[in-house]
């Protein structure tokens, strides 16, 4: 299970959408490439994931531009937590 923090940012190409993410360190990002086998659908890798007082199943994405995973952050857990683009927030990520 790997623990850090990041800054909560927007996807500029849907930025109309809002969909919202982090990047994972680079050190967690290639720990994760050496334990998990990327599946179907751009690289993902499931993960399991936790923010404050919420928990899910998803998975993150390879990112190109920073050669890092990057994490989807749902609405819910945005709103659940209190937290919007520009925060910096604890993740834990434990690969499925």
């Amino acid at each position: 299970m790997f623990v850090f923090d990041a800054e909560l940012w927007l996807w500029d190409a849907r930025r109309m959408d809002t969909w919202t993410f982090v990047t994972l360190p680079e050190d967690v990002s290639d720990q994760i490439r050496e334990l998990a086998t990327p599946g179907p659908g751009f690289g993902s890798v499931k993960v399991r994931v936790g923010v404050g007082a919420s928990s899910w199943s998803t998975s993150v994405f390879p990112d190109k531009q920073s050669g890092c995973y990057v994490l989807p952050i749902k609405a819910a857990v945005r709103k659940k937590n209190d937290v919007a683009p520009g925060d910096v927030i604890e993740v834990t990520v434990e690969v499925v």
